[in-house]
């Protein structure tokens, strides 16, 4: 039944009525010979009654069953841009034939269909140069068909969830299956709303009952809903598709494409999983991509996607976007492309029997299991051979599922070596966390022991599944093995090595604690890794004699690339507070190490534990030279305590994140001299070797807008440069752009997050989180000075201080935990709310004394600030609270 196009009726929630219009366009292919009316929203009059013009046009193409009323967000924010001075980009939002708001058809539409009728509408529209391609779902492939057929007017494509390619051994997902066939096609698609209303429930959050009846709207009769049907049969899932050829041409014309690319992703869809998103990285290795986590299918009404396409295209404006010419990796500013290979201290001990590594309790009765230089060297070729040899490649990502110890040390540099990119994220981030992270990295192979291996299967995580230990047959089957470590070892055995990869190649993706949200994927070349090991090296002398015992998990396996034999202590790695002083001095005997670096969490409790240590053990760590703590800043009287345990011992506190491992450091001696300073915070000292450091200052809102500056005594965002600081987030594009906001050209430069000043002398001192500051009526606050003032009172364990109120009238409350462990959640007593104020120059409005405050997995020891503030609001509103 044909059914002329008509205009949306008015009052639809989100929509502008003004954007809104009809146009004719001549048929095309076997629409030849007609016109066709089609629904388009523009906001092309808009801008032209403005009298601005627009420095391009987006072409947003919408999926089946929605409409153009998809891209709303994106015509009104635009618009509202262009009309605050920014870039005035055109968006034309069409509905597709026998879609939406335009004409119904008795024809019916294949893909290659599709492309024609847009190729159509675009000649009619008389559409110049600089057009921006967007699609979603199926309209993503008719987008992209669009840009492949019109390179003279393309200037750059992007696209939430769709896919190109249908791989012949993968199944099309259930629904869409069991849609396609016989009665059941017409009966859930066109017959009933049953299709679309799957669709929308896909939303996350649910959409409103209003936005759902507006995508259901052009759709309330079987007659409006042919299209529907019409699209999931044409799916091109085999090759006897009618659509198969059409796809092929797009899939492969996609691949040629050169121009600017960005990729938005929902990675909680379950039509276009990331397997769709990784053939669509293969295919544009250029593309900037984001994975928006908790947004699924229907990622445009799950996040505000139009503000970060509209940033992105700013960039397209400026000519600033990638183009696929240029090279996805930038060499680090400062790095030297000759320093050594991480790999290089293996190549020189390979005939030393000497030990290069320990893993504590592996041996016989008990004892250390010692690996030498040669040992290490010949199993990491071996396995580096073996991978290989079953098809593991430069570039390929392999998910490390090992606990620490020798094994993993192995496997890692056997990566490294023939150009694997490793991929870690530990248990400390939760089955959740860990699940997300190893989802979002989407590895090409797994490595694991049993548990690794078992969570890879229940979780669906992709990949070729490799068995760090042997396991029975019947578990290998059910757990989709498909070799052991010791079989690719023997494989590998005598077989030549690959080619080294290069500096500029990806080396590593290491997974961000997630204590300040969902763990961040951190990008690292290989010039970068060797940039850490080289600063480690180099500002706290490391040689081969010196021994190093470390429980902190990012530098647990930098032992091997500084040439120095190295151990891991009896301990959970993933929960620091697991380590004891036993624990550290017998490792400090094993490796007859002179260096030992802990996080501040394994300290407390290696302090706590102390009175375990027997004489030799005392012994032991009075001979270590060197104590490292980071992870968080460490408090003085927490470092004298583990300074008293290891009194001739050199104690550094370094500053750094998963992003910059070594910012800045600071001795004991160093803290001394800060303590007599009046400065709100935690110093951790000066910039290391070439590495700079400066402030964005705090606007009175608490935002950090001010530019870069050295200036002493300014409160603000704490932003870095540094030959190791990373390469970027991995397919965070939109992080990485808001990293870097508003930062110097010149060099790379990060934004940490984290707040604080610089001193007279240069020092920088750490006040917090960004997103932890509040403002008060006397302006911004940042919690870490008035929590050290808290905790000057010797009663005091810890304490947390946390913003209540309004923006703007914010008031603080303390949330403590005591030396004298608390079982209840209590409001402190009047005479210990008066010691606490009087501790303090910044007002308390009240002060909870809680058993224990929540903080990171991984850690132990950075508070959830932001949880914590909505436990105190709750708790002072009057609502029954448990503990936080």
């Amino acid at each position: 039944m044909v059914r002329s196009a008509t205009r949306p009726p008015a009052g639809l929630p989100g929509l502008q009525d003004r954007f809104s219009r009809i146009v004719d366009a001549p048929g095309v292919g076997a629409d030849a010979g007609t016109r066709r009316g089609w629904h388009l929203l523009d906001t092309g009059p808009a801008l032209a009654q403005l009298g601005i013009e627009p420095a391009g046009t987006v072409l947003a193409v919408h999926g089946n069953p929605t409409w153009s009323y998809l891209w709303r967000a994106l015509a009104n924010e635009s618009l509202a841009a262009a009309e605050s001075g920014g870039t005035a980009w055109r968006v034309v939002a069409v509905d597709q034939l026998d879609m939406g708001f335009s004409e119904r058809t008795d024809v019916r539409r294949t893909l290659e269909q599709r492309i024609l009728d847009l190729g159509a509408l675009t000649d009619e529209l008389a559409l110049e140069g600089r057009v921006v391609s967007l699609g979603h779902d199926w309209g993503g492939v008719v987008a992209f068909g669009w840009a492949v057929r019109h390179p003279e007017l393309l200037t750059a494509v992007a696209s939430l969830n769709t896919a190109v390619d249908q791989p012949s051994d993968l199944p099309i997902p259930a629904a869409l299956r069991l849609a396609r066939f016989g009665p059941v096609l017409r009966a859930s698609t066109s017959t009933s709303p049953a299709f679309l209303q799957t669709t929308l429930a896909l939303a996350n959050p649910p959409l409103s009952a209003e936005v759902k009846g507006a995508y259901a709207t052009p759709y309330l009769d079987r007659a409006s809903r042919l299209g529907i049907e019409q699209f999931v049969a044409d799916i091109p899932v085999d090759e006897d598709t009618e659509s198969h050829d059409a796809l092929l041409e797009v899939s492969s014309g996609v691949a040629k494409l050169e121009v600017p690319a960005l990729l938005l992703w929902g990675p909680r869809d379950p039509i276009f999983t990331d397997l769709y998103l990784g053939d669509l990285m293969r295919r544009l290795p250029h593309a900037e991509v984001h994975r928006f986590e908790g947004a699924g299918h229907l990622i445009a009404e799950d996040t505000p996607y139009a503000t970060h396409l509209l940033t992105w295209l700013d960039d397209v404006a400026a000519g600033r976007a990638r183009r696929r010419e240029q090279p996805a990796n930038s060499p680090a500013a400062g790095s030297s492309p000759s320093s050594a290979p991480m790999w290089a201290a293996l190549d020189q001990h390979r005939d030393d029997p000497s030990v290069a590594a320990l893993e504590m309790g592996r041996g016989t009765d008990g004892a250390p299991l010692a690996v030498s230089w040669r040992q290490l060297a010949a199993r990491v070729d071996e396995l580096a051979a073996g991978l290989s040899a079953v098809g593991v490649r430069r570039g390929d990502r392999v998910s490390l599922l090992v606990q620490p110890g020798v094994t993993l040390t192995a496997v890692v540099y056997a990566c490294l070596r023939i150009g694997a990119v490793v991929v870690v994220a530990d248990a400390g981030l939760g089955v959740k966390g860990l699940s997300r992270a190893v989802r979002g990295a989407w590895p090409d192979v797994v490595i694991g022991q049993v548990p690794g291996l078992t969570a890879a299967k229940v979780l669906g995580w992709p990949g070729l599944r490799i068995s760090a230990t042997s396991i029975p047959a019947s578990s290998r089957a059910a757990l989709g093995v498909a070799h052991s470590l010791a079989e690719v070892a023997e494989l590998g055995r005598g077989a030549a090595l690959p080619e080294a990869p290069g500096p500029d190649d990806l080396a590593a993706v290491l997974f961000t604690s997630g204590s300040t949200g969902p763990a961040k994927g951190v990008v690292y070349t290989h010039q970068q890794l060797q940039a850490v090991r080289d600063t480690l090296r180099d500002t706290y002398g490391v040689t081969a004699d010196s021994g190093l015992v470390t429980g902190f998990a990012p530098f647990a396996l930098l032992g091997p690339a500084l040439g120095t034999r190295s151990v891991t202590p009896d301990m959970d790695v993933t929960s620091p507070r697991t380590l004891t002083a036993t624990a550290v001095a017998d490792a400090v005997i094993a490796a007859d190490a002179r260096i030992v670096f802990l996080s501040p969490a394994a300290i407390l409790n290696v302090v706590a534990t102390r009175d375990g240590l027997d004489a030799a053990q005392r012994a032991a760590l009075e001979r270590v030279q060197t104590f490292l703590s980071t992870g968080a800043p460490i408090g003085a009287r927490l470092l004298d305590d583990a300074c008293a345990l290891m009194p001739n011992a050199e104690a550094h506190t370094p500053y750094g994140m998963t992003e910059c491992l070594l910012v800045t450091d600071i001795d004991r001696e160093g803290i001394s001299a800060a303590a007599l300073a009046p400065d709100d915070g935690v110093c951790v000292g000066a910039p290391i070797g070439s590495n700079v450091v400066r402030i964005s200052a705090l606007d009175s809102s608490g935002a950090a807008r001010g530019q870069p500056s050295a200036e002493p005594g300014v409160l603000g965002e704490i932003v870095i440069s540094a030959p190791h600081l990373k390469e970027r987030y991995d397919r965070l594009a939109m992080t990485d752009r808001a990293a870097a906001r508003e930062l110097p050209s010149e060099g790379r430069w990060h934004r940490t997050g984290d707040v604080g000043h610089l001193d007279d002398e240069g020092r920088l001192w750490v006040e917090g989180r960004l997103p932890h500051v509040f403002v008060t009526a006397d302006g911004p606050l940042a919690p870490v000075g008035t929590e050290q003032d808290l905790e000057t009172l010797p009663w005091v364990r810890r304490a947390a201080v946390v913003g209540v109120g309004p923006a703007g009238t914010a008031q603080a409350v303390a949330v403590l935990e005591t030396r004298e462990p608390t079982r209840r959640v209590r409001v402190a007593e009047a005479a210990l709310a008066d010691a606490l104020r009087a501790s303090t120059t910044h007002p308390l409005a009240a002060a909870f004394i809680v058993p224990e405050l929540p903080t990171d997995i991984r850690h132990n020891s950075k508070i959830d600030r932001s949880a914590l503030a909505a436990w105190a609001e709750r708790a002072l509103s009057g609502e029954r609270v448990s503990a936080p």
